[in-house]
């Protein structure tokens, strides 16, 4: 199926998003798309940061008013000061958006966010808590956020949370534009896509043991033209028109099967757990918070050398018994989930994830032999899944990412620690998991790493 094609099938099982168009120079079909999906609003709140007016929010204003709208406009941070998606920013853009036009009778008005992952989901929770649609045109292919339910927010208490509101009615990317963001935009993007690969194989493993459902609209979304949209980085990086078009075509697939799905679970495995560790202690590299994708990428890389040990692995001998001796009763795992993040924002959290993922022993036995009599398989699944490692790494150097903890300003002694906190941090079952379970987590942990 062409990319396009699979755009279009996406976008009839999406549950918010209507239409999305990429290409070079489709700025100049904002307005008419706009009309064309927002045929009753007589105003527009365009919501931007002085960088990103200048790459396409000014223009977009002008577009709209040629075709009659009224617009107005909402500029963060205009004195050009660094921002990052805290809640009281979207407060601010709600405020906004009511003051141009809703609290004022009569008027409907329609947010047009300009800019990227953080103005995207500042305008996409303000809009959902006003019970609005909104539109955005993505000025930088950095994230699959554009296309997803929910908006990842740093809460008022200080924690990072996905929101829940609807995503964009309308999404437009002109690539001419994204070729004006900084290169480490795209970078963050494609290794947030890549991430895709080991998320996919932690769907299929925890499908094969019983630990979670399947969707398979959403997983043909993401994955059947994955390989191919992650399979030139060079043309990424030079930012050729047909590289570049795939590359941001699978990142708006991601989201749309979030749509589809209702969950994150078709674009996000263990790797992004790491991130979101990272965000939890307010983790800064050079005086910055290093952005979500280039997170990903490194911890993208980590799990797929995971993934190669497990696939050395011959789980047909798999010993029962001997990991059944890791399974501990509810109260004891509770204890454990408490303890891992006492002292911390969260002290909940490790508690909620151990219940949500909580099953007896008897249970837990069913799963680990079902899993060792069809191992071959499973296997073969999560081999047709997967990337090697190696390629993994040359991509992420290609575009321009980092592949070590080191260089975003973390450890690998840091990211050991963590590998045994991700399996507390959601109710989803993944590789990890697993591991844990059969006691082989920090030996593999610590090969991936090297040490």
């Amino acid at each position: 199926m062409k990319s396009q094609d699979r755009i279009g099938k996406a976008l009839e099982r999406a549950t918010d998003t209507k239409a999305c168009v990429i290409g070079d120079g489709v700025l100049a079909q904002s307005a008419a798309m706009f009309r064309e999906q927002f045929p009753d609003a007589d105003r527009a709140i365009v919501v931007c940061d002085p960088r990103t007016r200048a790459a396409a929010g000014e223009r977009e204003e002008a577009l709209l008013r040629e075709t009659g709208v009224d617009v107005c406009e909402y500029m963060l941070e205009p004195g050009g000061k660094t921002f990052h998606a805290d809640y009281h920013y979207a407060a601010e853009v709600r405020e906004a958006i009511k003051a141009a036009g809703v609290e004022k009778s009569g008027r409907k008005i329609v947010p047009v966010a300009v800019g990227s992952g953080v103005v995207n989901d500042l305008t996409k929770l303000a809009a959902g808590e006003l019970g609005i649609p909104y539109m955005v045109c993505a000025t930088a292919a950095s994230v699959d956020g554009y296309s997803s339910f929910g908006a990842a927010i740093r809460s008022p208490e200080g924690a990072k949370q996905t929101y829940a509101c609807p995503a964009p009615r309308a999404i437009l990317a002109d690539l001419d534009v994204m070729r004006t963001a900084p290169a480490w935009m795209a970078a963050s993007g494609f290794a947030d896509l890549m991430a895709k690969v080991p998320a996919g194989a932690d769907w299929i493993l925890a499908y094969e043991l019983g630990a979670t459902e399947w969707h398979d609209s959403s997983w043909h979304t993401v994955q059947d033209g994955l390989k191919e949209a992650i399979g030139d980085p060079e043309g990424v990086a030079a930012m050729r028109t047909e590289p570049l078009t795939r590359f941001v075509e699978g990142l708006m697939l991601g989201g749309f099967a979030m749509q589809d799905m209702q969950s994150s679970r078709p674009a996000s495995g263990a790797e992004h757990l790491f991130s979101h560790l990272l965000e939890m202690r307010d983790h800064t590299f050079k005086g910055d918070i290093v952005p979500h994708g280039i997170q990903v990428g490194v911890f993208t890389l980590f799990m797929c050398r995971v993934y190669e040990q497990i696939l050395a692995c011959d789980y047909t001998k798999l010993d029962v018994d001997a990991c059944l001796k890791n399974w501990k009763p509810l109260e004891e795992q509770e204890r454990i989930g408490a303890s891992v993040f006492a002292g911390t924002k969260f002290p909940e959290l490790g508690v909620k994830a151990v219940r949500a993922k909580y099953v007896d022993l008897e249970t837990t036995r069913k799963r680990l032999e079902g899993f060792k009599a069809r191992w071959p398989e499973i296997r073969a699944r999560l081999e047709a899944q997967l990337v090697p490692s190696a390629e993994i790494e040359r991509r992420l150097r290609v575009v321009g990412a980092p592949a070590a903890p080191e260089e975003i300003g973390s450890t690998v002694a840091a990211s050991l620690a963590d590998a045994q906190k991700t399996v507390f941090m959601r109710d989803r079952y993944m590789a990890l998991d697993f591991l844990a379970l059969t006691g082989q987590l920090d030996s593999f942990a610590r090969r991936a790493f090297g040490v």
